[in-house]
């Protein structure tokens, strides 16, 4: 059983967006804020696309679906609001913080 940082009595509405995403532990266990986040087709019913990193995940620690959870995207806004302007940007954007503020990735 995980120990996420927010209890649910901690979390409240400030989206109105519906749908879940996937973060990493090390945002929702360990309370790291969110680093690198990007948007894929989704994967399961209601499934908002949205995949997010603290950003220092490595191969391995990736490779590990234990590290990850899925979530309503209220939820992980909870965590760190920097990340609703961007909420509503296409699939196959890619979003990296860098000075407090996420930039797009071009590959």
């Amino acid at each position: 059983m995980k120990n996420y940082k927010l209890q649910n009595d901690d979390i409240k509405k400030i989206i109105e967006l519906n749908g879940g995403c996937i973060a990493t532990d090390r945002i929702t266990v360990e309370g790291m804020k969110i680093g690198y986040m990007y948007r894929e087709n989704p994967t399961y019913e209601n499934d908002s696309g949205w995949r997010f990193f603290e950003g220092t995940e490595d191969e391995l620690y990736t490779n590990n679906p234990d590290n990850f959870s899925i979530f309503d995207l209220n939820t992980i806004c909870n965590y760190d609001k920097s990340i609703i302007p961007y909420l509503n940007k296409p699939i196959g954007t890619k979003l990296e913080k860098n000075n407090d503020e996420f930039k797009e990735v071009i590959d």
